[in-house]
């Protein structure tokens, strides 16, 4: 478990606000983030800080709401801005994914 980016990179946490409005409980761990770098590209390694992480893991009951972090670490070289798609594993090729667009504030 790291605290600190490794040379090279920046190192950031994202929180995601989870709410299953469905008819059934959810398992977490079909959810996933691509996180990459919007200015010259790249692509976030995942990490875990030790501190505060909630990784995507679990069920969530219908009705419920849980906030959970995605930690992760960049290399400087592109940049600060990132774009977010988080995806859920599905059988349906032309599912579209949400994609958040952000700043490492570091």
């Amino acid at each position: 478990m790291l605290e600190s980016a490794s040379p090279g990179k920046t190192d950031f946490r994202i929180t995601l606000k989870v709410e299953n409005a469905g008819k059934v409980s959810v398992d977490l761990s079909s959810l996933s983030t691509i996180i990459e770098g919007a200015t010259d590209g790249g692509e976030a390694a995942s990490t875990v800080f030790e501190n505060g992480s909630s990784p995507l893991e679990g069920r969530l009951a219908m009705g419920r709401t849980v906030t959970k972090t995605e930690d992760a670490e960049l290399e400087t070289r592109y940049g600060k801005a990132i774009v977010v798609t988080v995806q859920r594993s599905s059988d349906d090729l032309d599912t579209t994914f949400p994609e958040f667009e952000g700043t490492i504030a570091k």
